[in-house]
């Protein structure tokens, strides 16, 4: 049996008519840059995560910068973040010119016990980041921001439709920003990313900063950049937005598939169980395992795809060497790095799929 590690076949299938329809309706309209359907997908995201606005940008990097941008942090600030996260976490920070401070990681995800320990007057910002669909304690975040006057700065990018004590994430911060890449959640046809937030200030900002600095045309309140987000790409989100619930709820039936299957091998330590205060939407299933390359080569000798989110911590990686982060100054950041492995998780799996993969999991560590 061959199981990919990821596949938009089945869910593309099911929705193909309204897909070329959705295409084919923008091409009628002859409206291809900030047009109806961006306008109407914002309107309908904003919603979905229960927010007041959202502004459509070029890429969920696009998204987090033009965020920190809006709040007014650049140079000489500092934003504390993970080091166990995707690489444009960082980079969006770097990119207005602050510093990113790595906090160490708690089950995946920030350690909100140690944020007080890194906080000076530099401080400006948290940028939390719900990792592979689980989202961050954000009471206690939101609180300790509070606390020291500080922003906060969602990356949802993997965690679209997650919930934190019955709110969304991408709800929580002042500005916040997601990914809208094809693998994500919700996942257009090429590149895209969107911004969501309570305050019609930053909204504004950000459509101009969007277009050039400009909210008028041929009118430039700022200096900006080009980031917009595709009337097409817009119309394709729309119709997967109506059926992002349901595929989110597909992802929970797999988990929990995942979670009885590998249950009883001691070998391997399961992510976290979803409660009711922390409602995760499994963008990845990630498992920890000593025995990681060996396996992962295992189970691609049995047709299994599985993939690693992150081989190395950011903190680590060659493009930020010039911050000075040493080797083992994150050290569960640094374990995680060298045991996670993600296994095949998406809405179409088959259940024989999922059970395959358990199978041959179980079949690995009895060879040892």
């Amino acid at each position: 049996m061959q199981v990919p590690f990821y596949s938009l076949t089945r869910s593309h299938k099911a929705i193909r008519d309204a897909l070329d329809a959705a295409i084919a309706r923008v091409v009628n309209q002859g409206q291809f840059v900030l047009g109806y359907e961006v306008e109407q997908f914002e309107r309908e995201f904003a919603h979905f995560i229960g927010t007041k606005y959202c502004v459509g940008v070029g890429s969920g990097l696009d998204a987090l910068t033009i965020s920190l941008r809006a709040l007014g942090i650049g140079d000489g600030d500092e934003v504390l973040l993970p080091s166990h996260t995707c690489h444009a976490t960082w980079l969006a920070v770097l990119m207005v010119g602050a510093k990113p401070v790595p906090v160490e990681v708690a089950h995946f995800l920030i350690d909100e016990g140690k944020l007080k320990k890194v906080i000076t007057s530099k401080t400006k910002a948290i940028m939390p980041v719900h990792l592979y669909g689980y989202p961050c304690p954000m009471d206690g975040i939101m609180k300790l921001a509070s606390e020291y006057g500080l922003s906060v700065v969602e990356d949802f990018a993997q965690a679209q439709g997650a919930m934190w004590n019955g709110k969304r994430a991408g709800s929580f911060g002042r500005a916040n920003g997601t990914s809208l890449y094809p693998t994500k959640n919700l996942g257009a046809l090429g590149d895209g990313g969107a911004l969501t937030t309570d305050s019609e200030e930053i909204a504004n900002f950000a459509r101009a900063h969007r277009n050039y600095g400009s909210a008028e045309k041929n009118i430039h309140t700022q200096l900006g950049i080009n980031s917009r987000l595709d009337e097409i790409q817009a119309a394709i989100l729309r119709i997967k937005l109506r059926h992002l619930s349901q595929w989110n709820q597909e992802r929970l039936v797999t988990a929990k598939r995942y979670f009885e299957g590998l249950d009883q091998v001691k070998e391997i330590l399961l992510p976290p169980m979803p409660t009711k205060m922390s409602l995760p939407v499994f963008h990845q299933f990630v498992i920890q395992t000593n025995k990681r390359e060996k396996l992962m080569n295992y189970l691609a000798d049995s047709g299994i795809e599985t993939s690693i989110h992150y081989r190395r911590p950011i903190h680590l990686q060659k493009a930020y060497g010039h911050l000075g982060y040493a080797k083992g100054s994150l050290p569960e950041a640094e374990r995680l790095s060298e045991q996670v492995l993600s296994l095949p998780i998406w809405p179409g799996i088959l259940d024989e799929e999922v059970d395959y993969v358990c199978e041959q999991i179980i079949g690995f560590f009895k060879t040892l």
